[in-house]
């Protein structure tokens, strides 16, 4: 299971159980299938909107031509794109996540998204063994950088912590599998 949906998941859990404690209003939509689509939680402590149908758009990325949305398999029950939003007054976290496959190799996803991601800044190329979209607070700085940075994934991004652009790439026998990600978080102040 990609890391981007595990933290959406522990997250979701969690802010679940603290909401559940309080009054809140739980709102489901589903679709044509009867499966959850949209997910709203609202509490006097905050929101939290899930939506399964995330709009590549949303991630600020184009899609690289001749992809397709990644679909679920019957032995994987991991969503492929997710819209997570939670808001309260203390923070805020937004993540929007697109999974697509290719036949192209990843050096031409590499190539592509380098040249893509160069509007949100410098652009980093990381190594990794798995999916590693995770927040760390253990500096001051605000700059973004490679998480252990070895492995056969490549994850490329640009932005700072708090508003990251994501493309991580896993090659395949024949193509590629790749995410688009966008994560967005707040402090106290100002808004997602």
């Amino acid at each position: 299971m990609p890391a981007q949906f595990q933290f959406q998941r522990v997250a979701l859990l969690i802010l679940v159980s603290l909401f559940a404690l309080s009054a809140c209003n739980v709102n489901v939509k589903k679709n044509e299938q009867g499966e959850d689509k949209n997910v709203d939680i609202k509490t006097p402590f905050g929101e939290i909107h899930v939506d399964k149908g995330a709009d590549v758009k949303d991630t600020g990325l184009p899609v690289y031509a001749g992809s397709r949305v990644k679909q679920k398999n019957d032995n994987d029950n991991d969503e492929k794109n997710a819209n997570v939003n939670i808001s309260t007054s203390a923070f805020g976290l937004r993540v929007v996540a697109v999974e697509y496959e290719s036949d192209d190799s990843p050096s031409k996803l590499i190539a592509y998204y380098k040249d893509q991601l160069k509007k949100y800044g410098n652009v980093l190329e990381c190594h990794t063994t798995g999916h590693n979209y995770s927040y760390h607070s253990d500096s001051h700085s605000d700059e973004l950088k490679c998480e252990g940075d070895t492995g056969k994934n490549i994850e490329l991004k640009a932005g700072t912590k708090n508003n990251q652009h994501i493309v991580s790439i896993e090659p395949r026998d024949k193509g590629s599998n790749f995410a688009l990600v966008y994560v967005r978080i707040r402090g106290k102040e100002g808004t997602i």
